[in-house]
């Protein structure tokens, strides 16, 4: 993990996730606790990362989902180059949709 993120807060917080059980919850904590540009940010990137992940070239990230360049290259070099986050929640999901599906 990165030393820079390892303080109280950002662990209060990340405690504070980590208690979310539904959809719902979700929703409303967020909704809280973020703007709406932060939150829709926010997904943007994990959206651009799973496409990203999926093979998808720039231009079509672009035109799906409104991403700048930058951001889709920051992005990439998270899923190539950082901590396995990306990967972690995707393979989880992957499994999820799998099981919910037999």
């Amino acid at each position: 993990m990165n030393e820079k993120l390892r303080e109280l807060n950002v662990e209060f917080l990340f405690r504070a996730v980590l208690k979310l059980e539904t959809m719902e919850e979700c929703y409303n904590f967020f909704e809280d606790l973020c703007t709406v540009p932060e939150l829709k940010a926010l997904s943007q990137r994990l959206q651009v990362a799973k496409m990203l992940s999926e093979g998808k070239v720039y231009s079509d990230i672009v035109s799906e989902t409104g991403a700048s360049t930058a951001t889709i290259s920051r992005v990439n070099r998270s899923l190539h180059y950082g901590c396995d986050g990306y990967g972690i929640i995707f393979d989880r999901m992957r499994a999820e949709d799998e099981e919910n599906s037999k």
